[in-house]
C-alpha cells in the first residue's frame, strides 16, 4: 500500500509542529523518518496513521484520501506502534498481542480460530512464543515493546508505522527487528534515533527538521556530514564499517556558536614507544 502526505500540517495551541510536509512510502518499501527530538516525527506518524487530524493537508493511502474514514477501517490498513510500551495490566501477553484482531471481530465476538492462530504467529514472529501465558506486568520494557510489534503484525495490516521501536530493545532484538521490518512485503515507515541502524536496513530516509522535510532519498543522499552537523549538530559522517555495511562515525558534539568539534578526537592507537 501506497501511503502519502499532501502539505501536510499540524499544530498544537497554536505552535506548528508539523510544517507543509509533503513525502511517499512506496508499497512493499522501508523508509526511515529522522530528526532529534521535537523534530516532529511522532506527530507526522500519528497523522498518517488517523491518530490525529491535520491542520491543512491531506492523507492517501493508495490515492484515496482519508478524511472521513472511521477509526475500524483505517486500522484494516495501517497498525501504529507507538514508542510507549505502555501500562499495566493483568492481560496475558497472548491477550495482549489478541488486541490487534480487534478491527477484524464484532463487538461481541470473542476470538476464533482464525484470530488465535495469527495471534500466535505473531508470537512467533516477535520471539515472545514461550511468553504468551505470562503477565503482561512481568514483562521487561523490551518484551513490551515486542509485544506491541506483535499486536501490530496481527492486525494484518498492509502498512506499519513505528515510532522509536528500538527503544528498550537490546542489539541483539533491535537488529532481529530491522531484519523482519525489511523482510516482511508490507510498507514500513518507522522513527529511529539510531542513524547506523536506519543507513542500513532502510530503503530511503526522510528528514524532518523543525517540523519540515528538508532531505529524502538514498542514506548516503540524505546523511552528509553537512546535514549531520546542521539538524543533528554533530561532527560526522556516514561510512562504512569493517563488515561492509553503512555507519555513521561519530567525531563528536559542534559547538552550536561555531560549528567546530567541542573536542578533538581520541587517537585510535596506542603510540609506541
Amino acid at each position: 500500500m501506497r501511503i502519502a502526505a499532501e502539505n501536510l500540517s499540524w499544530s498544537v495551541a497554536g505552535t506548528p509542529v508539523v510544517r507543509d510536509v509533503s513525502a511517499a512510502v512506496a508499497p512493499g518499501e522501508t523508509v526511515g523518518l529522522l530528526g532529534p527530538n521535537g523534530s516532529g516525527k511522532s506527530s507526522l506518524l500519528r497523522c498518517l496513521a488517523g491518530l490525529r487530524a491535520p491542520d491543512t493537508g491531506t492523507v492517501r493511502y493508495d490515492g484515496e484520501s482519508v478524511r472521513g474514514w472511521s477509526a475500524r477501517r483505517i486500522a484494516r490498513h495501517v497498525a501504529f506502534v507507538a514508542q510507549d510500551s505502555g501500562a499495566d495490566s493483568d492481560l496475558r501477553v497472548a491477550d495482549v498481542v489478541g488486541l490487534g484482531r480487534t478491527p477484524f471481530r464484532d463487538r461481541w465476538r470473542g476470538p476464533d480460530g482464525t484470530d488465535r492462530a495469527v495471534t500466535a504467529q505473531a508470537l512467533e514472529e516477535v520471539g515472545l512464543t514461550a511468553l504468551a501465558d505470562r503477565s503482561w506486568k512481568a514483562l521487561s520494557g523490551g518484551e513490551r515493546q515486542r509485544a506491541h510489534i506483535a499486536r501490530a503484525l496481527a492486525q494484518q495490516p498492509y502498512a506499519l508505522l513505528l515510532d522509536e521501536p528500538t527503544n528498550h530493545l537490546d542489539v541483539k532484538h533491535q537488529l532481529e527487528l530491522m531484519e523482519l521490518l525489511t523482510g516482511t512485503e508490507r510498507t514500513v515507515l518507522v522513527a529511529l534515533h539510531d542513524l547506523s541502524l536506519a543507513a542500513r536496513y532502510c530503503d530511503r530516509l526522510l528528514l524532518l527538521h523543525h517540523g519540515r522535510l528538508i532531505a529524502a532519498g538514498p542514506p548516503a543522499e540524505v546523511l552528509t556530514a553537512e546535514r549531520l552537523a546542521e539538524v543533528f549538530e554533530v561532527d560526522a559522517a556516514l561510512t562504512t564499517d569493517a563488515l561492509g555495511q553503512p555507519a555513521v562515525t561519530y567525531r563528536g558534539p559542534l559547538d552550536a556558536r561555531r560549528g567546530t568539534a567541542l573536542r578533538a578526537p581520541r587517537p585510535t592507537s596506542v603510540p609506541s614507544h
